[in-house]
């Protein structure tokens, strides 16, 4: 099975932090967001992905080429930001089987063994989300059987809770690229893209059922206040804890928070949700809600929902903050 991976976008939301590093490896409760979606994907016995790359290309191979030297992997450049759907229809040449799409916005718990069980009358699975504040996503639309009919976008009235999570199986691959041709010869959607759910309508009405497939949870790290929420998810499920080669003194600690190898932390309130990456170095002050970066050093800040990047200074500063790798910032106690 091979496996289709856009991750060409600039991660403009999680800016300064994007402006080194690309989205999908950015660091949630002590490892890259994609890393956990690429442990699923071989865990199902997927070996070969389509990647669908843009910005910060080179860092996103690089840490393909290390990490994971065993999946095949073949990198396709979107030049033009054109929607989901214009970002598979890259991949087409390379796909002549069946094939998971996942966008790495997102964590989910989710069964993907159930492509192996997958009923011959079906083209393939839509995993959905049950939501309360459904007016957000786009929602998936289900007949009497639990297969999809449709999607809509942002709802104003509760005509389905089933979010889509951008998470799919199809094994008609032919009909979905053809369906993604059609979507691109028609107008685009209000933004000006060309949307990938648009194609699955396409082979809906051409007679195909896609089941619609429920996940356990479903994280989004997008965005700066929902990454830190994933982290406390991550910590919370076995990811915290204060590794025995790390330096803990005289700090009240406030679970959850996952300290690394060779983490400094003096005179500190920490906690909770805190991740302190490996190397880090933390005095003073306090943190909850933050994550610091590899290497990173902190003096006499009180931080709250923070996002501090590898190799980054700072001192004396209370409040919110999101620092770049590299990156220093110092409160002049004058």
């Amino acid at each position: 099975m091979k496996a289709v991976i856009p991750l060409a976008g600039k991660g403009t939301r999680l800016r300064p932090l994007t402006h080194h590093t690309p989205k999908p490896l950015l660091r949630v409760a002590g490892r890259p967001v994609m890393s956990y979606i690429l442990d699923d994907l071989v865990a199902l016995g997927v070996d070969e992905l389509v990647l669908v790359v843009g910005y910060l290309r080179e860092t996103i191979e690089a840490y393909l080429a290390e990490a994971y030297p065993d999946l095949r992997a073949r990198y396709v450049v979107q030049e033009v930001q054109d929607g989901t759907a214009g970002a598979v229809a890259l991949a087409e040449p390379w796909i002549d089987d069946e094939v998971l799409i996942l966008f790495v916005d997102t964590l989910f718990d989710a069964d993907l063994t159930e492509v192996r069980r997958l009923d011959p009358g079906h083209a393939g699975i839509i995993w959905a989300k049950e939501v309360e504040d459904y007016q957000r996503y786009g929602v998936v639309l289900t007949d009497e059987h639990g297969d999809m009919r449709r999607i809509v976008e942002k709802p104003s009235e509760p005509i389905s809770r089933l979010a889509n999570i951008g998470l799919y199986y199809i094994r008609d691959w032919r009909l979905l690229f053809e369906g993604i041709r059609h979507t691109l010869a028609s107008d685009p959607g209000p933004s000006g893209e060309y949307y990938l759910t648009d194609a699955f309508q396409y082979m809906i009405d051409h007679g195909a059922r896609i089941r619609t497939a429920p996940v356990a949870g479903w994280y989004d790290c997008g965005k700066p206040e929902t990454l830190l929420e994933t982290n406390r998810h991550l910590l919370e499920r076995g990811r915290g804890g204060v590794h025995p080669e790390a330096v803990v003194e005289a700090t009240t600690l406030a679970d959850p928070v996952r300290i690394e190898e060779g983490a400094v932390v003096r005179g500190c309130t920490l906690g909770p949700n805190v991740t302190i990456e490996a190397g880090a170095c933390v005095e003073g002050g306090s943190l909850r809600d933050t994550i610091v970066g590899r290497d990173a050093r902190l003096i006499g800040a009180d931080l709250h929902d923070s996002l501090i990047g590898a190799e980054a200074r700072v001192e004396g500063v209370r409040g919110r903050l999101r620092v770049a790798d590299h990156s220093e910032v110092v409160q002049d106690s004058d």
